[in-house]
């Protein structure tokens, strides 16, 4: 199937691993051209090579710490130009209030958060004199299923799923279209990690992560690539009604 995304341009925050990464992949598989951001600058030359590798389309690269407000004009060029835009940065971590000061709250709702918000806005002024381009959020399940032990990324994905809905409301007037996704729990090195760290609490082995796991559907994580063929999906031309929704891919939790 042609999903009409052959010389698009698709910008991608987070995109040196994991669902980032997936995403380029997949996109690099319709033809569409990347540039891929991230924080480290050798692992997104990586992920670039891996990808040159197996497409031949144009990709370029970019480190910047989109948790830093100022570092985001370093982008105005490059979402100018982009017909695509997938916020996928992001890395709240888990705890309850008792876990979580003041300062990494902030600092992680920053890089996500407001990181997607302004990111979405910097993009959509562009998008919207083009009449023409998408703007896909990648959130999270906790929106939907919100727990305390997740609290600050409960509360920065109820934010971002709205942000998405009130935004995809608007932006049909102007031609383009803002929609969001839900996954669950994902096999990442972050996943991995999150695991590894309640193991270690809980057992004093981070090896045995696997055990303090969930239950799932399928008795396993969602993957990237999983994640990343739906949005791939809702970015082209196929999905071209939708607008101001959020997907989830939870296997039905």
């Amino acid at each position: 199937m042609d999903l009409g995304l052959k010389n698009k341009t698709a910008l991608i925050t987070g995109a040196s691993r994991g669902i980032g990464f997936a995403v380029a992949e997949c996109l690099a598989n319709e033809n569409c051209d990347l540039h891929l951001v991230a924080t480290d600058r050798l692992k997104l030359e990586s992920a670039k090579k891996t990808i040159e590798k197996a497409s031949k389309i144009n990709i370029s690269t970019q480190a910047v710490d989109l948790s830093i407000e100022c570092e985001l004009s370093k982008l105005s060029d490059k979402l100018g130009e982009a017909d695509i835009l997938i916020n996928n940065a992001g890395a709240i971590p888990r705890g309850g209030l008792e876990d979580i000061d003041d300062k990494t709250l902030r600092e992680a709702w920053e890089l996500k958060l407001f990181g997607y918000i302004n990111l979405s806005r910097m993009a959509f002024n562009s998008m919207r004199k083009r009449r023409s381009g998408v703007i896909l959020n990648i959130i999270g399940a906790a929106a939907r299923n919100p727990t305390y032990n997740y609290i600050a990324g409960s509360v920065a994905n109820v934010a971002l799923e709205n942000f998405t809905i009130a935004m995809g409301k608007e932006s049909t007037k102007h031609g383009v279209r803002i929609l969001g996704v839900h996954p669950a729990i994902t096999d990442t090195d972050r996943m991995v990690g999150h695991y590894e760290k309640t193991a270690e609490n809980k057992f004093g082995d981070k090896s045995r992560w696997r055990e303090v796991l969930p239950p799932l559907p399928f008795d396993r994580p969602t993957t990237p690539r999983e994640v990343a063929n739906l949005v791939t999906f809702l970015v082209s031309k196929k999905a071209s009604y939708s607008s101001g929704i959020v997907v989830d891919i939870t296997g039905g939790i």
